[in-house]
């Protein structure tokens, strides 16, 4: 059974039972898609799927300004303070534009992460040619005519593109590796050879954190979700395990 949750600022979803699993989607933060990740994961978390710009919670199509990392980190950091005991810790995921938000929250909140898996972070800036990677990647992702952001014709798409692209590709992780070991980074293995693939192999040395590979390419949470879900579960509790 799937709880929601809505308090007029934040938006998420509870699911499961088990461990407290934070998940923060892609794109504009819009969950669509990831059903059959969620009940793949349930049986062992309690998921918690954060919806940052409430586009799921009946807000797509308002107007919505250029985002923040750091607004849908401390956002996150709202909703672990709503779902876990006084002094608890949480398990959390974010792919794509998701997966900065994790980092950034793991970098602001630390004492209220016990493991993050951040999977394909565009944080493309952080590569020796990053300025140009990432002007090359704009230009690729926002060519042709752009989704509406606004209106009765917004998609989440044109929410990302519009709004949260640009200003999350320019995010750059604390250098500090304070939190390193309790950091796991993860790419697809059908983006061998991609930027993104690149990206996050290059940011787990630098952040001196643990790098690994999961099935499919960027959308591997949408292409091969029960495989994803067994991954990213035992990533999770062998990390535990083992500072333990």
């Amino acid at each position: 059974m799937t709880e929601t949750a809505d308090d007029g600022r934040d938006h998420y979803d509870v699911t499961g039972e088990g461990p407290v699993l934070l998940l923060l989607p892609g794109g504009a933060g819009h969950p669509m898609g990831l059903g059959p990740l969620v009940e793949a994961l349930a049986g062992r978390f309690t998921v918690v799927t954060y919806d940052p710009l409430g586009l799921a919670h009946g807000r797509l199509g308002l107007p919505v300004p250029e985002q923040r990392v750091a607004d849908w980190s401390e956002g996150a950091h709202r909703v672990l303070e709503a779902v876990l005991p006084e002094g608890g810790s949480a398990y959390a995921f974010g792919t794509s534009s998701g997966g900065v938000a994790v980092l950034d929250l793991l970098a602001r909140h630390p004492e209220r992460l016990a493991r993050v898996v951040a999977h394909e972070p565009p944080c493309v800036t952080v590569l020796p040619d990053g300025a140009e990677r990432r002007a090359e990647l704009l230009g690729q992702l926002e060519d042709g005519e752009r989704p509406p952001a606004e209106g009765e014709s917004a998609t989440p798409m044109g929410v990302f593109l519009a709004r949260v692209l640009r200003p999350f590709t320019a995010y750059t992780p604390p250098l500090a590796p304070v939190a390193a070991p309790r950091l796991t980074l993860v790419a697809g293995t059908d983006s061998r050879g991609q930027l993104l693939h690149r990206t996050t192999e290059f940011l787990a040395g630098r952040l001196g954190a643990a790098f690994t590979e999961f099935p499919g390419g960027h959308l591997g949470t949408l292409d091969h979700p029960v495989e994803f879900a067994e991954l990213l579960a035992g990533t999770l509790r062998s990390s535990a395990r083992t500072s333990s």
